[in-house]
């Protein structure tokens, strides 16, 4: 495998972690977030100034980032999740900037516009494939556990919800925190694959792309989220020989499943071994009426 092949791959991983990383929060408890990219920038620059300025391993820099992720998303969920969803919205949008404003501006720390670089390559293809399989089947078991039904009880009627006796703003905070720390991940993994980071790499059009490849693959299934990310990543590439009008192709082939397939391509449908027995146990019995 050359290195081209290798750096998509990895690069494709990465992505996934980050749009897999909003699943539980916006396919799940429909709160959407054009922000994540910013707890993404938290991870990375932690882990990166902490390997860069202290020289701490990256075990030590992976847990660090990982942690101040889940702070960061604490600090900010508790005076914002109680506010209405269209709110959350704006606010998430609003950190999204912020967190790239304060890159910026802290450049003695940071770096600033010119980046942060010599962070220590610690991140391998196998590691990165490994880690990207780690998180989907956490949130696929997060999905399929009663805490996942919780969060999609509050998604459906929060009111309702609550007359459960689910307590919805410690659930959502809970939610906000998790996959911010999972955000947080991607970005120590891409601090440490690139061995450089800048602001511009978290800025709210990485936030925004992330949704887009969520509602891409269906807001409601995993598989899809999965599958688009690994779709819409490669096709540029793909796309290459068309040079400039790559772009519009790839811009207009988005909007046309968006706007004819609004539930996205897989809707609500998952990929289980469960439901390939399935599929392959009708197939058979087709076969042996025929």
């Amino acid at each position: 495998m050359n290195d081209y092949v290798a750096s998509l791959i990895q690069t494709t991983c990465i992505t996934m972690i980050g749009v897999v990383s909003i699943f539980p929060l916006t396919g799940m408890t429909g709160l959407f977030s054009f922000g994540q990219a910013a707890y993404m920038a938290v991870g990375a620059y932690v882990a990166g100034i902490a390997a860069v300025k202290f020289g701490i391993p990256f075990v030590g820099c992976l847990v660090l980032g990982v942690l101040a992720s889940g702070l960061m998303a604490l600090i900010v969920g508790i005076p914002t999740l109680k506010l209405r969803r269209d709110y959350f919205s704006l606010m998430s949008l609003c950190l999204g900037e912020a967190i790239t404003s304060v890159l910026n501006k802290f450049s003695t720390v940071t770096g600033g516009a010119a980046g942060l670089s010599n962070i220590p390559k610690s991140v391998n293809l196998p590691g990165v494939i490994f880690s990207a399989a780690l998180v989907v089947a956490m949130v696929a078991f997060y999905k399929n556990s009663r805490f996942g039904r919780m969060s999609l009880a509050i998604k459906t009627d929060e009111l309702a919800a609550k007359s459960f006796g689910i307590d919805v703003f410690a659930h959502k905070i809970k939610v906000y925190i998790f996959t911010s720390m999972l955000a947080g991940f991607s970005g120590v993994l891409y601090a440490f694959y690139l061995t450089y980071i800048d602001p511009n790499l978290f800025g709210w059009t990485r936030s925004s792309e992330w949704v887009i490849f969520l509602f891409f693959g269906g807001v409601n299934s995993l598989t899809g989220s999965v599958i688009s990310t690994v779709f819409l990543t490669l096709m540029p590439e793909v796309l290459r020989f068309a040079t400039a009008g790559r772009i519009v192709m790839y811009t207009v082939m988005i909007l046309l499943v968006i706007n004819f397939m609004p539930q996205g391509l897989l809707g609500e449908k998952e990929l289980s071994i469960k439901g390939i027995r399935a599929f392959f146990t009708r197939k058979t019995a087709k076969e042996g009426k025929a």
